[in-house]
């Protein structure tokens, strides 16, 4: 990947080290795509993810998983999964660091929300929300026009933080571009497989997947909300069986759904592995056990990811579109058992739905008090880009910029003041 006819390149006329907006070196002695990573990890957007939902709303306990924490874990596991293929592990490690930048107030019901508000200018997604911030939003560089570049990160990187490289269609819930970035989608994308992944970018959604798998389940256990020996019980494995199948499982919801045998077979492969917890009583050796199961659960995913894919692809280096990462099915369906763990032990336990529905109402709200004040209720840059919208999508689109770029505090801050009268 360091010249324009890598073979790791989509073509030799798309340099992956190319930026939107040309920019000379500042000093010697760094990669380009060393300089990305800096400029993610010095971003207001990755800082504001201290304050924002991943499972439970971060100043609800003192031992909380935010947006950040989980956006660093991340990047390490896919930094260390794409290393051991052959990838860049900067690009890797960048597109798990910047993979959560759009998502909004209170996560996934934050992002139900801006859904509704936003569907006469092209809807919302977390991922397309990202590459916006990516590109647009944040201050850094200005291009000769006086447009925001973003900030102008190179094609590799904005390559791989692309989960979804294709915009919204019909069929397809998730998507990664919305209609006024498509230049620089379609920059980014130059040469590249119509809506195929780089290596990268599968690498990094493996990551994701895992991290926030493991890492919620332990959580689940430290906080109490889930008795590991529970899962030995057959009405609970039962009922996490049907929702696994039901919402979790590679092809949910289709024919081509895995069935109740082989999820059943995944859970059991988990509960006999060595490193499973028996229980959790906070002892520090129960807490030094905990850390072990997740260690080697993490090992486990990417161990057989990277093997698998080596098996297919060979021992030689792999990058960008010269090979996919081959996750093992078996796999597949023991990282999905461990979201369904998540999903009902957390987030579908008692009063967590209405507290889901309360946050979904709040983002609603907020949303539509701003767009009812706007430009007053902007604040800078987005009242001036509100001012100067070529329409009314265009002013739409600018004040969902804003609400998605809150964190939880400051939605809740604006709700009291905008939606209450409260100061």
């Amino acid at each position: 990947m360091s010249d324009d006819l890598s073979p790791s390149s989509p073509s030799p006329s798309a340099s992956a080290q190319e930026r939107w907006v040309q920019e000379p070196a500042k000093r010697s002695g760094r990669t380009a795509f060393q300089r990305d990573r800096a400029r993610v990890l010095h971003s207001f957007a990755l800082r504001r993810l201290a304050a924002k939902t991943q499972v439970v709303v971060p100043w609800e306990s003192d031992f909380p998983r935010t947006r950040l924490t989980h956006s660093l874990e991340c990047a390490q596991i896919g930094r260390e999964l794409g290393a051991a293929l052959g990838c860049d592990a900067d690009v890797v490690e960048t597109a798990g660091l910047a993979h959560d930048l759009g998502h909004p107030p209170f996560g996934h019901t934050g992002e139900e929300a801006l859904a509704v508000v936003a569907e006469p200018c092209g809807g919302f997604e977390g991922n397309a929300q990202s590459l916006r911030v990516l590109v647009r939003l944040e201050a850094k560089v200005v291009g000769p026009d006086g447009a925001s570049a973003g900030l102008n990160l190179t094609r590799a990187t904005l390559d791989a933080a692309t989960k979804y490289p294709w915009p919204r269609t019909d069929g397809r819930a998730k998507f990664g571009v919305y209609p006024d970035d498509l230049p620089v989608f379609d920059w980014v994308r130059q040469g590249a497989p119509e809506g195929r992944r780089c290596l990268e970018a599968q690498v990094m959604d493996w990551a994701d997947d895992v991290a926030y798998s493991v890492h919620d389940f332990e959580d689940a256990v430290y906080a109490g909300h889930l008795d590991p020996a529970s899962l030995r019980d057959p009405v609970e494995r039962r009922e996490l069986l049907a929702l696994t199948r039901e919402v979790y499982a590679p092809g949910a919801g289709t024919s081509a759904a895995s069935s109740l045998d082989e999820l059943s077979d995944a859970l059991t492969r988990l509960l006999a592995l060595p490193e499973w917890p028996l229980g959790f009583d906070r002892s520090f050796s129960a807490q030094v056990a905990l850390k072990g199961s997740t260690s080697e659960l993490i090992g486990r995913f990417c161990r057989a990811a990277e093997s698998a894919t080596r098996e297919r692809f060979g021992e030689r280096p792999l990058a960008r579109y010269e090979a996919d990462l081959v996750v093992p099915d078996d796999v597949r369906l023991e990282c999905a058992v461990l979201k369904a763990i998540t999903a009902r032990y957390v987030m579908r336990r008692e009063g967590a739905p209405e507290h889901y529905a309360r946050q979904r109402d709040l983002v609603g709200e907020l949303a539509g008090a701003v767009l009812a004040g706007a430009p007053g209720t902007l604040e800078e840059p987005y009242r001036t880009w509100y001012e100067s919208a070529a329409d009314d999508t265009a002013a739409l689109r600018v004040v969902v910029d804003q609400v998605a770029g809150l964190t939880d505090p400051a939605a809740q801050s604006w709700h009291r003041r905008l939606c209450r009268g409260l100061a």
